[in-house]
């Protein structure tokens, strides 16, 4: 998709265009510092977005494509401090508008997404409640949760059990399923 991309904007004769990975992105954002970041929240990556985000630097306008089936990386991307979002159902015509929008220093936020954002601002964890839910979808234990976070055992078991009482989980498997199907990790 990158490749694709890369070659669809390139055609612009007002645009010039770098594509890389997420991993490659964090070295070339800072040192290209482009105007204007597009990036795919769903890939494998998305995790990245954060370090893609500081590495660009505050004159680089974030711009995500997403779908409104996954609120919590709409809810990410928003943290991460993106200025468009883009459905990635669009057309080439409504990337480029918001590309060229967030360029200008204006949002942009596809219509066909809003629903996923009203569903995002619902998110019912709190920022740390997702940094100790993230370690646990990757299979960290308890003690390595808290080492991780400089958190007492008892303060990881007290944020695993509110997890599972917000998300309506019955354990903590249940809660990280329910988390990684709204996108929230």
């Amino acid at each position: 998709m990158r490749s694709a991309l890369t070659a669809l904007l390139g055609r612009e004769d007002d645009l010039e265009v770098s594509g890389s990975s997420w991993r490659a992105a964090v070295g070339q954002g800072s040192t290209l510092r482009p105007h204007v970041c597009v990036v795919d929240v769903e890939c494998t990556g998305a995790a990245m977005l954060g370090p893609v985000r500081r590495a660009t630097g505050p004159a680089a306008a974030l711009l995500v494509l997403a779908t409104g089936t996954r609120p919590g990386l709409l809810r990410r991307a928003f943290d991460a401090g993106a200025l468009g979002y883009v459905s990635k159902d669009a057309g080439a015509q409504r990337l480029l508008d918001g590309i060229r929008k967030v360029a200008a220093g204006e949002r942009f936020i596809d219509e066909s997404l809003a629903f996923g954002f009203l569903q995002a601002a619902e998110m019912p964890l709190t920022s740390r409640e997702l940094s100790v839910l993230r370690l646990a979808a990757e299979g960290a234990t308890i003690a390595e949760i808290a080492r991780n976070l400089h958190l007492s055992l008892g303060t990881v078991r007290n944020y695993m059990s509110a997890i599972t009482r917000k998300t309506g989980a019955r354990n903590r498997v249940d809660a990280i399923r329910i988390s990684q199907h709204a996108g929230w990790v």
